[in-house]
């Protein structure tokens, strides 16, 4: 388990624990760094009235797998470029590998494992598995996470709005086409 209190702030220190962390990620193995200045920060994530001791600039991504067991939340690249890592704070879709926890204390976050409990993630959800979207699914959590939040927004979104939303969400897979078809079937179920 990565403890979320690291290493004493410092540029240096900051792109040692990027390294570090991209490394123990694609191994599985996370280092046990000493734990200081952490502070108990209440969250709300999926419903759910939860409290944790972290450091209160620990990234959200890693307090949700790490301390919640949340693990549908993906890790990609660290740097909030590929949008593996998006869940909703207050409604609003945002990159949980670059959001500080304290930032997220006293929001409403949805995660992928809660988006459902909505009509208009369950729209997605059941969407996504009509059309098989996913190929490796990897980003596929921040693909249904935006396109939830582009519904929730615009009910019937155009090519060119379901393309500005999704920017940002790297599907190494190719799949645009077929996410595309699946947030206009969404949309049909929910008109």
């Amino acid at each position: 388990m990565r403890p979320a209190c690291g290493a004493q702030a410092g540029t240096s220190d900051i792109c040692r624990e990027r390294i570090l962390a991209r490394y123990f990620v694609e191994i599985r193995i996370r280092p046990r760094l000493p734990e200081r200045h952490c502070a108990m920060i209440s969250l709300d994530v999926n419903g759910k009235k939860t409290q944790v001791d972290v450091d209160p600039g620990t990234p959200l991504l890693w307090v949700l797998r790490d301390h919640l067991n949340l693990t549908g939340t993906k890790y990609g690249c660290g740097l909030s470029l590929c949008g593996a890592c998006t869940v909703h704070l207050d409604g609003t879709p945002a990159r949980s590998c670059a959001t500080a926890v304290s930032t997220a204390a006293g929001k409403a976050i949805t995660t992928i494992e809660g988006i459902g409990a909505g009509a208009i993630g369950k729209a997605v959800q059941t969407a996504w598995i009509a059309l098989d979207v996913p190929q490796c699914g990897y980003c596929q959590s921040g693909q249904i996470m935006s396109a939830a939040a582009l519904l929730a927004a615009n009910k019937n979104p155009s090519d060119a709005d379901i393309d500005n939303a999704m920017t940002g969400i790297v599907c190494r897979c190719g799949t645009y086409n077929a996410i595309r078809a699946a947030i206009k079937r969404a949309a049909r179920a929910l008109a």
